[in-house]
């Protein structure tokens, strides 16, 4: 059994890992490091766990597991590896957006790799520290990366996506409580969000002259999941698309490309990706939709430890969405 330790327990990411690893067939939950909730239930952060789990959050840090998932704020990530030295042997999953970027991959005699498997499978198994994707950045790659690799990203692109309130985090905010967030939508951080960054490495790695990117993200009036539309000029017909598409994602356990137009309830609550391709005139669009905690966040991250030890790829990750 793989031995865990999860930093930052009490947020929704840590909330994620610990319901999924709970019934993961090859790992056992070590500790659930919380400051704010050491010797609580972790039923008191987590009440969907009730009758799951007798676990309690702790304030002492096991240096000696077998992996260990970071689930702090950004920028809280490097501090806390410096206060705590972690085994050689302990690998180390960040959720945060400290390592993501080439410049930062490098830390303390460690070189995280950036943990989207789709792209980065090979490096990801011979890996010890994986940088894991952001949410939009997740859904909006695997929109995007098939182009790249043909290199028919030539011209701009045009991105709208919109998250639900979880991808806030469980700290409340003026735009996160009910009363504000419901029947309501609005964008933020236009055309300079944060995921652009690691979003144009990836692509620029495929393609040097790759499109710029024009990414408006928005906040929704729902709870969970990412809903991205991106479009750009394609001369050729759909089914060239179709066909660069799949295959690209031929070897892909998670990224799934439909016939039929999608929509988010169908990926809530998985580690699935789903993908659309739509023609009009010279323009393609493609949609993509994930789940922003899972996909997006925990689902990968696991995604990432099982290809690290070895295991299948989708391990503890058969999960079902609710459609109804």
């Amino acid at each position: 059994m793989i031995s865990i330790g999860i930093i930052g327990g009490s947020g929704y990411t840590g909330g994620e890992l610990i319901r999924i690893l709970l019934n993961h067939p090859a790992a056992e939950i070590d500790f659930v490091f919380s400051t704010t909730r050491a010797g609580k239930k972790v039923t008191t952060a987590h009440p969907d766990l009730l009758g799951v789990t007798d676990l309690k959050f702790t304030g002492k840090v096991n240096l000696k597991v077998d992996v260990v998932f970071l689930c702090l704020g950004h920028g809280n990530s490097t501090a806390f590896l410096k206060k705590h030295h972690f085994s050689p042997n302990t690998k180390i999953i960040d959720l945060s957006n400290d390592f993501r970027l080439g410049a930062d991959a490098n830390f303390d005699g460690k070189r995280f790799v950036y943990g989207l498997p789709e792209l980065f499978k090979t490096e990801i198994e011979n890996a010890r520290y994986i940088a894991n994707p952001g949410c939009f950045a997740t859904a909006i790659q695997l929109a995007l990366l098939p182009l790249a690799k043909a290199k028919l990203l030539e011209n701009e692109v045009h991105i709208n996506a919109v998250t639900g309130s979880t991808g806030a985090g469980v700290s409340p905010s003026a735009t996160s409580h009910f009363s504000w967030r419901n029947n309501n939508v609005s964008w933020y951080k236009p055309f300079t969000h944060q995921h652009l960054g690691e979003i144009n490495e990836s692509l620029h790695s495929l393609q040097n002259n790759a499109g710029n990117l024009f990414f408006m993200p928005n906040r929704g009036n729902f709870t969970r999941g990412i809903l991205a539309t991106s479009y750009t000029k394609f001369e050729g017909e759909l089914s060239e698309a179709t066909e660069i598409y799949q295959n690209f994602y031929r070897d892909a356990v998670f990224t799934q490309l439909a016939d039929e137009p999608i929509n988010l309830k169908q990926v809530v609550n998985t580690n699935q990706c789903h993908l659309h391709l739509h023609k009009h005139d010279d323009i393609l669009l493609i949609t993509s939709a994930i789940d922003n905690l899972l996909k997006g966040a925990s689902g990968q991250a696991i995604q990432n430890m099982n290809l690290i030890f070895g295991l299948e790829e989708e391990l503890g990750l058969n999960l079902k969405a609710g459609v109804f």
